[in-house]
């Protein structure tokens, strides 16, 4: 599949919050997504096909050298194809860039995939936040990579 990994823009906020809706049940509003947009203290880039379809995105904000990445989501019906790894890849090389010490989030404890995913990326639990998902409840697992 083909794809390049970029800044969102303006014109990707549609895409995305369709895609917030299909992967999250308290899904972020376009006015949300829109603050997360790069600039000052927020990186935010999307795996886009050359048809200008969003297929995913990772977003992220810090203060000073640390990094909390805020959502990832890739479309069901491109998962496992790679795309959620290079975008955690790029996020991470982008945190290297930043002098960051450490990345961290938050995922449903549930989640095996993309916990997964985010230890074969040097991600490491570090704490658990009980009863902080809802619809439906669920604990979370915190998660950070230390650079």
């Amino acid at each position: 599949m083909e794809y390049t990994v970029c800044d969102v823009t303006a014109a990707h906020i549609p895409q995305i919050e369709a895609l917030e809706r299909q992967c999250f049940s308290m899904p972020w509003t376009a006015e949300l997504l829109q603050s997360q947009m790069k600039g000052s203290q927020h990186e935010f880039i999307a795996a886009v096909s050359p048809e200008g379809n969003v297929l995913g995105y990772v977003g992220m904000m810090y203060v000073l050298d640390e990094g909390y990445i805020s959502n990832v989501a890739v479309s069901p019906e491109h998962r496992r194809q790679g795309i959620a790894d290079k975008l955690i890849d790029r996020l991470c090389k982008i945190c290297e860039g930043l002098s960051l010490s450490f990345v961290t989030l938050e995922v449903r404890a549930g989640n095996a995939p993309a916990i997964a995913l985010y230890e074969k990326h040097g991600f490491r639990r570090v704490g658990l936040r009980k009863n902080y998902y809802e619809r439906p409840k669920e604990d979370a697992l915190l998660m950070t990579k230390f650079f």
